[in-house]
């Protein structure tokens, strides 16, 4: 795995609470480049399988020449349909990293960040029809102002959605450079990074229905994980954590834990705590200070 693509955080936690058994049958839902894929090839026997996963075609590039390896191009929201596919009834665990490889950041031409000039694409899959242009040039300006603020979380959200609308009527917003013109005058003066960073992460998940996706991996993993197996997702930011932490403590998405007649919570995960990057991780790799990793095992 080339380093510059992407540098995983908890590292080792993550392997490590996935629990591999080297005969084990294992799906990485997020392969990009390799690099838990790798840590878990490493722990398997010559009779077990991993399956990654990744839906940009920039990540075939890093695939593992390994016959006990599956590369998969697809969104990990069709697990269910490739695990039939390859004949799989049974995984014995999943691993999920969330966040958005370094590649994706430092590529210019994907614009997916505020830090570079390029158009405004966010794809993740490049064969996706419609790009974060065509959501800004498109999208009315209440769906726009609901999409900073449901997945942004920004409280300016109705006057920067007012603000793309009233520039595009003028000529089509194309670059990233132009987008951030149009949103800095609504960043708050001692926080314009990070209601940059909240309003690049609102469109990049509306782009990809990220969300929505990630539901339907979960749910598909809980069919699929045997009792016994185990889970690991790492999350970056609370709207996903949120989902994930609700789906593994309820089996739902809402969080309702439901109790046996003793009123003790019951459901169909054993989870374990969460962690979280300590000072050493954070001051080697800046990027992970926002990763939380949770792991489970199917009741």
């Amino acid at each position: 795995m080339s380093e510059a693509y992407h540098i995983p955080a908890l590292f080792q936690e993550t392997i490590a609470g996935l629990c591999v058994q080297p005969a084990g049958v294992y799906v990485d839902a997020t392969f990009g480049g390799g690099g838990h894929s790798r840590g878990i090839l490493e722990q398997l026997g010559p009779q077990g399988h991993l399956y990654g996963f990744d839906q940009d075609l920039d990540a075939r590039s890093n695939s593992i020449d390994d016959d006990r390896f599956t590369f998969v191009r697809s969104n990990f929201r069709y697990l269910s349909n490739f695990m039939r596919y390859y004949g799989v009834e049974q995984l014995d665990g999943l691993l999920a990293d969330l966040g958005v490889s370094f590649h994706h950041f430092d590529a210019a031409g994907r614009g997916f960040s505020f830090r570079f000039q390029g158009p405004i694409d966010m794809r993740m899959n490049q064969r996706a029809e419609h790009s974060a242009a065509d959501i800004l040039n498109q999208y009315s300006e209440q769906q726009l102002a609901d999409v900073f603020y449901l997945y942004g979380e920004l409280r300016q959200s109705r006057q920067m959605a007012r603000a793309i609308v009233r520039r595009r009527s003028e000529a089509p917003l194309q670059t990233t450079g132009q987008l951030v013109e149009t949103l800095q005058p609504f960043c708050g003066r001692d926080k314009e990074k990070k209601d940059l960073t909240r309003a690049f992460q609102a469109l990049r998940i509306e782009v990809n229905h990220e969300l929505d996706a990630l539901k339907e991996m979960l749910q598909q993993a809980a069919t699929l994980i045997r009792p016994g197996g185990r889970i690991a997702i790492l999350t970056y930011h609370s709207l996903e954590d949120r989902l994930v932490k609700n789906f593994l403590r309820s089996g739902n998405f809402e969080g309702r834990v439901q109790k046996d007649f003793y009123g003790n919570p019951i459901g169909p995960w054993i989870t374990d705590k969460d962690i979280t990057p300590g000072a050493a991780e954070t001051e080697r790799n800046p990027r992970s200070r926002s990763a939380r990793l949770r792991t489970a095992t199917r009741r």
